[in-house]
């Protein structure tokens, strides 16, 4: 089952001793400072979590489900997540 926002917000609150609304205003700050990070093809560190970068991914062909017929599918930028050593070894 996935943690919710608010789950997450109660478990930094009771392990730092801060108040929930202080680290709800940390957490959205820190998802406006990855997306204009991001928005600049900038690469972010989340230590001893991982790496998110922008990739972009080409135009490519593809099939439609229902009736199989060739579609093209455009080229677009995709945010990519590369895991830290430390949680990869943590999680084995």
């Amino acid at each position: 089952m996935a943690m919710s926002k608010d789950q997450l917000i109660s478990d930094i609150a009771e392990a730092t001793d801060a108040s929930k609304a202080t680290v709800r205003a940390v957490l959205e700050q820190l998802s406006e400072i990855v997306s204009d990070a991001l928005e600049n093809y900038d690469e972010i560190t989340l230590p001893g979590i991982g790496k998110l970068k922008v990739a972009d991914r080409p135009a490519r062909t593809g099939r439609n489900p229902q009736t199989g017929k060739a579609i093209e599918i455009a080229a677009k930028k995709v945010v990519k997540y590369v895991p830290a050593k430390a949680l990869t070894d943590a999680i084995n």
